[in-house]
């Protein structure tokens, strides 16, 4: 493992310092690490390392955070707030950029265009929970650190059950914040009840705000009559539109959406036409364009030892309300993947190949030991969230049944972005259930 560390840097009282490590692609090759002759064997995963100056000599366990996704970096906090104000007083904290976002190895369409859809589709078939897990592991093992916390939110929290599954003796405690999934049911229920959740959003949308639904069939309308085209060139189509729901699931995100279609429309030679400051907000709201991982990857979270076969879109044919027709009123949908973005949007067209053979590919390891589970000594707590519309707050219950020394605070107080919103309290919360865990093994 090759390694290196930047200079430090100070913000808001606490000390910043990065780390980058040369890791397998594979780790079931047993790739030489030293050996950089095939870029492809290896991959560059970056960390940043934060402690509070006061503590910087201080010898304090230590606390990963796990990114939600999949396909985005850790954040880049430039204050000491919301859930890390609350981890900085106990903890050194590393926040983790997973393999194929921010500064590990990135995943763009510029990064592997020259690759061809087989080597691709081989290459990004390693960038799963487990892979993310093993990382985390060999920077444990390297920063010589016995054992260490983690949190998780969201697809954080998939990566932190993996993480109890294959190697709970290198953790102190495990935090989760939305994010606990089924680990036996097949990709078709999730998509299933993230359905009915979406719909349940949806009239809660248009029933808060009534002049909503004919602001939506008119943009709807405008965009099946005339070709409308985003800043960067894309097509803009319904079906995008209606990708915006995904908002719903997050806490203040119904309200920004509604602003928005206020000012969806402009008056031009006596004619409506769509505004470009919409049109821009919307391009700004496709995160798969940047974050191309987010896409090809998302239903393979899912998946093991089954193919996704593209389930949302397959089905979406049992909720016809999604099909919007012209006359209909149109619903959004939310956090699904549909092979036509790879049609659509300008950043994913040359990962079409590679997308399709990923969502035929069968042969996914396990990401999770549900026997390994049963038996869990970590102190686990877990936020989950009554209302949750991208984790079923049904399959969580089911899940954390079966997890021994695992404790949830089942609330309908938050959205998806609990711990954006009230982080210090919600950690907080969870620290002192691991702790009250601890104390009765």
């Amino acid at each position: 493992m090759l390694t290196h560390s930047e200079a430090n840097f100070y913000l808001d009282g606490i000390k910043y310092q990065s780390h980058h490590f040369s890791l397998p692609l594979n780790y079931n090759d047993h790739i030489n690490c030293d050996d950089h002759k095939h870029l492809l064997d290896h991959v560059s995963v970056y960390v940043r390392e934060l402690v509070k100056d006061e503590n910087k000599d201080r010898d304090l366990p230590y606390l990963v955070y796990f990114q939600g996704g999949p396909g985005f970096p850790a954040m880049r906090p430039s204050s000491n707030t919301g859930w890390l104000k609350c981890a900085l007083d106990q903890y050194r904290v590393i926040l983790l950029d997973q393999r194929g976002t921010g500064l590990s190895s990135p995943i763009t369409t510029q990064t592997i265009q020259h690759l061809d859809p087989e080597q691709q589709a081989e290459y990004l078939s390693h960038f799963r929970a487990d892979n993310i897990v093993r990382d985390a592991e060999e920077i444990r093992k390297h920063l010589n650190i016995d054992k260490w916390a983690i949190i998780g939110q969201s697809f954080g929290g998939f990566c932190s059950l993996t993480y109890l599954s294959m190697f709970p003796d290198s953790l102190l405690a495990s935090y989760i914040t939305g994010g606990i999934p089924s680990i036996t049911r097949h990709i078709d229920d999730v998509y299933h009840a993230t359905y009915q959740r979406t719909l349940d959003k949806n009239s809660e949308f248009f029933s808060r705000f009534p002049q909503a639904q004919d602001l939506c069939d008119r943009i709807a309308d405008a965009l099946l009559d005339n070709k409308t085209v985003l800043p960067n060139g894309q097509i803009f189509t319904v079906e995008q539109f209606q990708q915006m729901g995904i908002c719903f699931g997050m806490a203040g995100g119904q309200e920004e959406l509604y602003f928005q279609l206020e000012t969806a429309f402009v008056e031009v030679n006596g004619q409506p036409e769509l505004s470009y400051g919409f049109l821009n907000y919307v391009l700004g709201q496709q995160a798969h364009l940047t974050n191309p991982l987010y896409a090809i990857l998302h239903e393979s979270i899912y998946c093991q030892h089954s193919a996704s076969n593209w389930s949302a879109h397959r089905i979406r044919e049992n909720y016809p309300q999604f099909n919007h027709q012209k006359g209909a009123p149109l619903h959004f949908t939310g956090e699904m993947v549909y092979p036509w973005f790879f049609d659509q949007l300008e950043t994913l067209k040359p990962l079409k190949e590679a997308a399709e053979l990923l969502a035929a590919k069968s042969d996914w390891p396990n990401l999770y030991n549900a026997e390994q589970l049963t038996k869990n000594t970590v102190p686990m707590a877990a936020a989950t969230y009554v209302n949750d519309m991208f984790v079923e707050f049904d399959f969580s219950r089911e899940t954390l049944r079966a997890i021994a020394n695992s404790k949830a605070w089942m609330t309908s107080e938050y959205e998806h972005n609990g711990l954006r919103v009230d982080g210090e309290k919600i950690l907080s919360t969870l620290m002192s259930m691991a702790e009250d865990i601890k104390a009765i093994q």
